[in-house]
């Protein structure tokens, strides 16, 4: 209780304010996430460990549940649990978030208080990074809006991207709080400041590369006008609750070639992007797919869609495999190519452990028991060669990677985002996306079935969008690109790198404490 009264208390809620507000959808006031982390850094330099266990507590869990409130929709309105259970839905994500926060908090208050401040300026935003990489991966994973998100509409900021990931611009950012921070705790001197000099030029070299990068790749772009292609985007404005009505099959597909036909009636596209499970059926037994063929014939262009798929594996036992997939139609009547969703959505798209878990049987049946494909050879469409993210796939950046090692020369986004309503989940959706764009350099084409559907460059520049909840249409010339950037070459190296130069921190510390203890 006297932890809820004290100054740290509001300090740290402070942290997790300023930090909602520098995101998207809690205000997008980005300049305030290089100064979000101080009150949380001087609670932190103050406190014993377990107040700093309460602090990474209290932040995190105002902070994610700020950021996250729109897991209350998603399991409310459209996952049809009561609202009560949403809530506790909700508070138990943010505390399993909140976890994280904490053991910076805390490891962080073994640099601050057991080493030199030469050393804690870079340990503590590569405690920061390795800690937000373990996120990434353990469960599956769960990268939501990593700090570096937040600089998503300022690209000049963020081309050292395609150096270290957009773990290399959390670097910077949580760098930038940690040196303002010590301006500010220490009376200032010649020494104390010289101290931090070699993280100022560290920044300085930073923003000098990412302005650097962002002329050449600009210039690049510019000089590829001749070969660029051009792609048509549809946003068909679904609602989720009619979605998967059979009765509405066939004016869904109408919806569809209908703002198809509108979008080429001044000339054709190389291919038209429809959304996730835009086509709300099977497509090898529906009857529907014939004159969906016909269309695309007519059209002159290829249609790139998502859409449930199956394959039988055992006619006899009755196995089949279902998969969320992205399918390319040709105009000769045949598919051109086909892509599995390869990162599925826990307990959206399958249940994890159930063969250990018989009594998650009934929830296999209610979210679906879909099948992980994998990356293979990018879909074929004339001189484009795609790469496609599914979904809940653009947060993941090694999938983007894999997809350019594999030959992609653009990547295409498909996204049912309907389930977030109108909350601030679709926003983040595309803060993540414009990343991915950065790393790899590959423009990002964006269909989503209600928004936010958006051309994206390969320097992470938002060229056209569209709005949430509405009919869209769009088309756009996009740069086909073969560059390979070091992030693609190396791929997850920075952050792992961050998280050894953090355990050696506090290894360090440890042998200081044994040291002094002897002594």
């Amino acid at each position: 209780m006297s932890f809820l009264l004290s100054k740290n208390f509001f300090l740290s809620i402070l942290s997790a304010v300023l930090l909602w507000i520098a995101f998207p959808g809690g205000g997008g006031l980005w300049p305030l996430v290089f100064v979000a982390l101080i009150p949380l850094l001087f609670v932190i330099n103050d406190s014993s460990l377990k107040n700093c266990l309460l602090a990474g507590l209290a932040c995190g869990l105002l902070h994610y549940s700020l950021l996250l409130y729109w897991i209350v929709i998603v399991l409310g309105k459209y996952g049809g649990m009561p609202w009560f259970v949403s809530f506790q839905g909700l508070v138990l994500l943010s505390l399993y978030m909140s976890f994280y926060l904490i053991a910076f908090a805390v490891l962080s208050r073994v640099f601050l208080s057991a080493l030199p401040v030469s050393l804690a300026i870079w340990l503590v935003p590569s405690l920061w990074v390795g800690i937000d990489w373990i996120r990434g991966l353990f469960l599956t994973g769960l990268p939501w809006m990593d700090v570096g998100y937040s600089l998503y509409e300022s690209p000049f900021l963020i081309q050292i991207a395609d150096l270290g990931g957009h773990h290399a611009v959390s670097f910077m950012i949580v760098l930038c709080n940690t040196l303002f921070f010590f301006l500010l705790v220490n009376q200032l001197t010649l020494r104390r400041v010289a101290v931090l000099i070699p993280g100022v030029l560290f920044l300085v070299a930073a923003l000098y590369y990412s302005g650097q990068r962002y002329s050449e790749v600009k210039e690049m772009i510019a000089a590829h006008t001749e070969s660029n292609v051009t792609v048509g985007v549809i946003q068909g404005n679904i609602r989720q609750e009619q979605k998967w009505s059979v009765e509405l099959q066939k004016k869904t597909v109408f919806i569809y070639t209908d703002m198809t036909k509108s979008l080429l009636a001044d000339g054709p596209a190389d291919f038209v992007v429809w959304p996730e499970t835009a086509l709300p059926f099977y497509p090898p037994s529906s009857e529907l797919m014939a004159g969906l063929f016909a269309f695309v014939g007519a059209s002159g262009s290829s249609i790139l869609t998502g859409a449930p798929w199956y394959e039988i594996v055992d006619r006899k036992a009755r196995k089949i495999r279902f998969y969320n997939s992205a399918i390319l139609l040709g105009g000769d009547g045949t598919y051109h190519g086909k892509y599995y969703k390869t990162h599925l959505v826990p307990f959206g798209e399958y249940v994890p452990f159930k063969r250990f878990l018989p009594f998650l049987a009934p929830l296999v049946e209610a979210v679906g028991d879909f099948t992980p494909g994998k990356i293979e050879a990018p879909l074929v469409q004339n001189n484009i060669k795609a790469g496609v993210l599914i979904c809940f796939e653009s947060v993941f950046p090694d999938l983007g990677r894999q997809w350019v090692e594999a030959g992609a020369n653009m990547l295409v986004n498909l996204t049912n985002d309907a389930w977030y309503g109108k909350s601030s989940a679709p926003i983040q959706s595309l803060a993540m996306t414009v990343f991915r764009a950065v790393e790899t350099r590959r423009s990002i084409v964006r269909s989503a079935n209600t928004g936010i559907s958006a051309f994206i460059s390969p320097l992470g520049e938002i060229t056209s969008r569209s709005d949430l909840f509405v009919p869209w249409a769009g088309k756009g010339e996009v740069t086909l690109n073969t560059e390979k950037t070091f992030w693609v070459r190396i791929g997850y190296t920075f952050a792992p790198f961050c998280l050894g130069l953090a355990a050696l921190g506090l290894l360090m510390a440890g042998v200081l404490a044994w040291k002094t203890e002897r002594d």
